[in-house]
């Protein structure tokens, strides 16, 4: 269930999935890297990363999608966990600069790190990140596997390197609250870099992201997304947004990829993975939380639409949207 009520108005669909990136489980690490360096990171699954260019420059290669220079006040963000590169140029090869990069653990989330072959500088704020709520890490699946925020192009690139320094003033000092300060400095970082390229970037008005923003059915993925639990039908659901049935459900289906039944269904599991992963709650709690009569209708349907019974739920095994036929 979101925290949002369902009898509120639905004005932005998209602002409320934004509202629900909750960042958990998060690391950061400031770097200074002098000329040539180069630093590899490896599969994060869950995780968003994210790199802000405080001072200098740098490239960031992401496997299959090429490489891209940061300039100082540019964002990048790595949505889905992949393995990635930061180096000061992209024919840097990983083995002939790694030994010269010492880091320093400052508490068990924050780390700084130093090195390279005494060039140019660069100075990094550096984070991985995960989401506690369904809808944020759906909307982070969304995103493409690299996504850039050129300050060049952005007038809040001021804000967020002054926020970027916040951070790395906090990680070096380690100040009473320190923890509390980054973790909301990089929750606004890495809203204010999906946001930015949200408003920018002409691939973002497609598929769930553009179903979002339309007025009629972002206003019926919201009232899914609020209250899963409701005997919802498409004729109910198309009469919530002023259209026919058969309107309501042709364009559902051609904007998000799928039926409006089949989503509900969808969303309700991935509703019960989070629950069920937390370990804390009973399946047959879980099941009626999201909107089933009986545990045994509930596993039913998780094995149709996951693959697998409730009980079988892992850490490693989130629910996923099928390919759209």
């Amino acid at each position: 269930m979101s925290d949002l009520s369902a009898s509120e108005p639905v004005l932005d669909a998209l602002g409320e999935a934004l509202h629900l990136l909750r960042m958990t489980g998060s690391t950061y690490v400031r770097s200074d890297m002098t000329a040539p360096w180069a630093i590899p990171l490896g599969p994060l699954p869950g995780h968003v990363s994210f790199h802000l260019v405080v001072d200098g420059r740098c490239v960031i290669d992401v496997a299959g999608h090429g490489h891209l220079v940061l300039e100082t006040g540019d964002l990048a963000l790595v949505p889905r966990g992949v393995a990635h590169r930061l180096a000061s140029d992209a024919n840097i090869t990983v083995g002939a600069t790694d030994v010269h990069v010492g880091r320093h653990r400052v508490t068990e989330r924050y780390v700084v790190q130093a090195g390279g072959g005494g060039g140019d500088l660069t100075t990094l704020v550096c984070g991985a990140v995960q989401f506690d709520h369904p809808l944020g890490r759906q909307l982070i699946d969304a995103l493409p596997p690299l996504v850039r925020i050129e300050a060049r192009h952005d007038p809040e690139a001021g804000w967020r390197l002054a926020a970027a320094r916040q951070v790395a003033v906090e990680v070096r000092q380690a100040r009473p609250g320190g923890a509390f300060v980054i973790t909301r400095l990089a929750d606004l970082l890495v809203i204010h870099g999906i946001r930015a390229w949200l408003a920018r970037d002409p691939a973002s008005g497609d598929g769930w992201l553009g179903a979002l923003r339309d007025p009629q059915i972002g206003r019926a993925l919201t009232l899914l997304h609020r209250d899963p639990t409701r005997e919802w039908t498409v004729a109910s659901l198309a009469s919530e947004v002023s259209m026919s049935r058969s309107s309501f459900a042709a364009r559902f289906a051609r904007m998000v990829g799928e039926a409006p039944m089949r989503y509900l269904a969808r969303w309700r599991m991935e509703l019960a993975a989070s629950r069920l992963r937390d370990g804390t709650e009973v399946v047959g709690d879980v099941a009626r939380q999201v909107g089933y009569r009986s545990e045994a209708a509930f596993s039913r349907a998780h094995k149709r639409i996951v693959g697998h019974p409730p009980g079988a739920v892992r850490l490693d095994a989130p629910v996923r949207r099928p390919p759209t036929q």
